[in-house]
Order: C-alpha cells, then structure tokens, then sequence
C-alpha cells in the first residue's frame, strides 16, 4: 500500500511540475525559474516512478494485471 501511495504522490508532483512550467512559460518573467528547469525536473520524476514501478513489480510488492480482460 506504501507503494502505490508513493506512485500517486510521484504522479501528483509531476502533473504539479508540468503545470508549473505551463504558467512559467505564458508569465515569461526573466525573474523568475527557468521552464527547462521545471521540465527537466519533471522528466527526472518521471523516470523515479519508473524505476519505482519496475522495482516494485520485481520485489513482488505489487502485481501487474495479467490479461486486458
């Protein structure tokens, strides 16, 4: 259950990082964080939550769906 809390809580931090970077860029304050920054953050979360997901699935902690149906 940690684990899944974990992923939503990568997820959440991610769309938040996106939308972040979405305002940076139509703001266009010289002032303020660099959108690239922001991106670039978002993309290394992204991979986390891979690695997270993948290392769960192999320690066995959360299972992945069997078939579509």
């Amino acid at each position: 259950m940690l684990v899944k809390i974990i992923i939503v809580l990568l997820l959440l931090f991610i769309v938040f990082n996106l939308f972040k970077a979405l305002f940076v860029m139509l703001k266009n304050d010289p002032d303020g964080p660099s959108m690239s920054q922001l991106l670039g953050r978002r993309v290394l979360f992204s991979a986390i939550a891979m690695i997270v997901i993948i290392a769960a699935i192999m320690l066995g902690l959360i299972t992945p769906n069997s078939g579509p149906f």
